[in-house]
């Protein structure tokens, strides 16, 4: 690839930035953090009021790197290059973008394989707990950081979904617009007990070492590798899985073993061993315990109403119908909450197939709706 040959509507080149937080951050478990890194990335230009930033919050194994390439040899854009970009529904020639690796993170930003300043070794599974406020408190030091008063609009899914509610509520007059897309107001005991046998599959795996494998020079390949495994399954819906691999056979017939025969496990074997050469064991187990964590009504008496009744925000919540890790069901939750909480909300459930990671798809009522919706975010600002 060259520069003449990145497409029209990329981002192109970027590079990661890296902004050193020194205010003492406290957390929810009690800790407090003297100082931390967050990596994040930028795609626009800020305009001279310093109205027109967006936050993208990531979900569980995203990161920074939301939109365009790190270099020309690069194959795969940012995970939400569909989205972000000139002319895409989060039009970079109007918005000016900002994208972060979550504290606790393993790319770039403090987490479990950052050098913990007070031992000179990793902090490995040291690092303290963190949850969904504590990361709303971290972007809100990069929000300051940039000089960025009010974000245009905060937007995510998934887990990144989840941050949005949590701005909405912790922050709300630091923010106009909150875009809550594939999330829930928490989680199922259902999907709590996929993230416990995830993470007992690391915790089991003889080359964990209680967290310390990085002393060992060894990695948690197969407890990694099996998590990942699991979730894929939870991402997929079960039309997505019939349609893609059905009961194809790899080999066009039985071998009456137990490698690899199906193409569906051979897909799964991929996506676990390819996993586990871009993600920490350390950090998976600390994002799924902060989406376990995560239930901003806890305070407020279980009512989500309550919570909400207090953003100063505007919502757009989107939902998948082939999704079943987040149905739709969950999602009317949150708009039923905004609604009796005399919220401004809008709501479109999108008719899909792939499953939840239908928020990262090219779906085009999905991105119209989204695009239409930023359509509404820009005139504000011009007003």
């Amino acid at each position: 690839m060259s520069t003449a040959t990145l497409p029209a509507d990329s981002v192109g080149l970027v590079s990661p930035r890296t902004l050193q937080v020194t205010t003492p951050l406290q957390l929810e478990c009690g800790v407090t953090l003297p100082s931390h890194e967050l990596v994040y990335e930028t795609y626009g230009t800020l305009n001279a009021e310093r109205s027109n930033g967006v936050l993208i919050c990531h979900a569980l194994s995203g990161d920074h790197h939301a939109a365009g390439y790190h270099s020309l040899e690069d194959r795969k854009p940012g995970w939400w290059d569909s989205c972000i970009g000139p002319g895409k529904p989060i039009d970079t020639n109007r918005f000016f973008v900002v994208a972060l690796n979550n504290l606790g993170g393993c790319k770039g930003s403090t987490g479990p394989t950052s050098i913990n300043p007070q031992t000179g070794r990793r902090y490995g599974p040291d690092f303290p707990v963190v949850t969904v406020r504590d990361w709303v408190a971290s972007q809100r030091e990069l929000q300051a950081a940039l000089g960025i008063e009010r974000w245009a609009a905060v937007a995510g899914g998934s887990l990144g979904g989840m941050q949005v509610l949590q701005w909405a509520i912790d922050a709300s007059d630091r923010l106009r617009h909150a875009i809550v897309i594939a999330a829930a107001p928490k989680l199922s005991a259902q999907n709590i007990a996929f993230n416990e046998v995830a993470r007992q599959a690391i915790l089991s795996d003889p080359d964990f070492h209680a967290g310390r494998y990085y002393d060992h020079g060894v990695l948690p390949r197969r407890g990694l590798m099996l998590a990942r495994m699991l979730g894929h399954i939870t991402y997929l819906s079960e039309d997505a899985m019939r349609a893609k691999f059905g009961r194809e056979l790899r080999e066009g017939r039985l071998n009456f073993g137990f490698d690899v025969e199906f193409q569906v496990e051979s897909y799964l074997r991929y996506q676990g061993r390819s996993f586990v050469e871009r993600f920490d064991a350390n950090t998976y187990l600390l994002m799924t315990k902060a989406l376990d964590y995560f239930d901003p009504a806890r305070e407020f008496d279980d009512d989500l109403a309550a919570g909400l009744r207090q953003s100063q925000a505007r919502f757009l919540v989107i939902s998948f119908r082939g999704d079943w890790r987040f149905p739709s069901s969950r999602s009317r939750e949150i708009v039923d909450a905004l609604v009796e909480a005399g919220r401004d909300v809008s709501y479109v459930d999108i008719a899909s197939r792939q499953g939840h990671d239908d928020f990262l798809m090219p779906i085009p009522d999905y991105q119209g709706a989204l695009g239409g919706y930023f359509d509404r975010i820009a005139a504000d600002l011009a007003r």
